[in-house]
């Protein structure tokens, strides 16, 4: 069950992590001296940045526990046979 726990810790870690660019985002746009046409823009470019790097993310997470629920499917099957 030590999976349970490392895969609980990265999601929350991954969940802090977004929100804590999301209010960093936010308090961006409120303090940013450019203008509104730019600030936005820029908004929108790191936005797709964030988004591509964190699908990216999400499909290594999730290739890895389909890796580690295989390895335990194997191992249980081994045992039971």
């Amino acid at each position: 069950m030590e999976y349970d726990d490392d895969d609980t810790r990265l999601v929350n870690f991954i969940s802090g992590m977004m929100l804590g660019l999301a209010i960093g985002a936010g308090a961006a746009v409120l303090l940013a001296p450019a203008s509104g046409q730019k600030t936005r823009k820029r908004l929108k470019k790191a936005t797709h940045r964030i988004k591509d790097g964190t699908s990216d993310r999400w499909e290594e997470i999730a290739d890895d526990v389909k890796g580690r629920v295989d390895e335990a499917m194997h191992g249980a099957r081994k045992r039971f046979s």
